[in-house]
């Protein structure tokens, strides 16, 4: 009998895995404190100092640290301190139809990321029709023919190409927007009189209250986390800004926050064993409203689960008036200053992620954004100390001359 008791003694001991380590700045080698140090199921914080002990029956660690790089480890790594890749994220979107191995398009990103200070790529993983960048192992998703479409054949050679010239890469998950998965789910599409509804682009929509549409979305977050994307940026994800639809929930401001915030909590969950950041983005008018703009998103609600906030402050997309001025398009470093201002007794602004505007003002003004316009809104983002800025242009078309200082 005690032999027994030893050998079950020394079999617990050996499947309960431990660390004790210290996070510092890779750069600074100054501690980092309130980093997340994860395994699949468990998260502890850094502190003062950047020590943390975590416990675990697993060996694989995950550390998200805002304003760094993610970073993983094994319990069986040969130190205890580990050391932090400072980032701020300058980010180009690029084009479901450009993320091919082998397109131009990607060609030039790549050439944009060498010759200048953009660092990142954000990604349509999944586009607002619902189809997806590459064959995914989500059985439903394919079940539609999500990967018929797909611009990418070989994703492994992909993330294998971006990690080797350093580039931070954002998986973009169009979210509730989604005619593939609505069309085949009618029961849980959003409707009016009782007809699927579409709109004025005739994509269809999922019910953000019902957990199915979380799943889905969810299921394909975790498959490009799988690839190896540092960062899943969710989009879309949100109700339409339409009235007289028809959803599972009466939509109710108190509902409609609620519903988001639950896909949050599940998609934090489910994504914390792979070490990636998540991302929100928003209308820009977030940062001014006092309501959820009938779309179930605030600041404070959103900053309780993502990483990152990633309003929309596009000049263009603001109202004459706005800001005091006739035409903010005119206006773009106070736009994008004054909006993240708003925001700092919500959320730090080393949370925020502006994304910026690189296309013509199609407002009254019609400006044209060139070097100026572009220099001026990222200006801005660092001025008020944002985690850096994505920028976004419908064609994934970039001037080397607009991007350099």
């Amino acid at each position: 009998m005690k032999k027994i008791l030893l050998l079950c003694t020394f079999l617990s001991t050996f499947t309960y895995a431990s660390f004790k380590g210290k996070i510092v700045d890779e750069k600074t080698l100054q501690p980092v404190k309130s980093a997340f140090v994860s395994d699949s199921t468990t998260t502890v914080k850094s502190d003062e100092n950047g020590s943390f002990f975590i416990a675990s029956k697993e060996n694989r660690y995950h550390i998200k640290a805002y304003g760094y790089r993610p970073y993983t480890f094994t319990s069986d790594t040969n130190t205890t301190t580990l050391k932090l890749e400072p980032i701020h994220v300058k980010a180009l979107y690029l084009t479901f139809w450009g993320a091919s191995n082998n397109s131009g398009t990607l060609k030039k990103i790549l050439h944009l990321i060498e010759t200048t200070e953009a660092n990142a790529v954000v990604v349509d993983v999944k586009n607002e029709y619902g189809s997806t960048q590459f064959w995914t192992g989500f059985k439903q998703a394919n079940e539609y023919g999500a990967y018929k479409q797909r611009t990418n054949r070989d994703i492994k050679k992909f993330i294998k190409t971006m990690k080797e010239r350093h580039i931070y890469t954002i998986a973009r998950i169009v979210t509730f927007k989604d005619e593939l998965q609505a069309s085949h789910n009618i029961d849980y599409a959003i409707k009016k009189n009782k007809k699927i509804w579409r709109n004025h682009d005739n994509m269809a929509w999922v019910d953000p209250f019902d957990k199915r549409a979380h799943n889905y979305a969810i299921a394909i977050a975790e498959e490009a986390a799988k690839a190896g994307y540092d960062e899943i940026n969710f989009d879309y994800i949100r109700f339409p800004a339409k009235k007289g639809l028809q959803f599972c929930r009466q939509c109710t401001q108190p509902n409609r926050i609620k519903a988001i915030e639950s896909f949050l909590k599940e998609a934090q969950r489910r994504l914390k064993k792979y070490g990636v950041f998540i991302s929100v983005d928003t209308y820009g008018n977030i940062c001014w409203a006092k309501d959820d703009n009938g779309i179930g998103q605030t600041v404070t609600s959103l900053a309780n689960y993502a990483d990152y906030l990633c309003p929309m402050l596009y000049p263009s997309g603001f109202s004459s008036g706005s800001f005091y001025f006739k035409y903010p398009a005119k206006h773009p470093y106070e736009v994008v200053y004054r909006s993240i201002k708003k925001i700092q007794d919500r959320i730090p602004s080393n949370r925020v992620r502006p994304w910026l505007q690189y296309f013509k003002d199609y407002t009254s003004s019609r400006k044209a954004y060139k070097r100026e316009e572009i220099q001026a809104q990222i200006k801005a983002a660092e001025d008020i100390g944002t985690n850096g800025w994505m920028l976004w242009s419908p064609s994934s078309k970039y001037h080397q001359e607009y991007l350099q200082r």
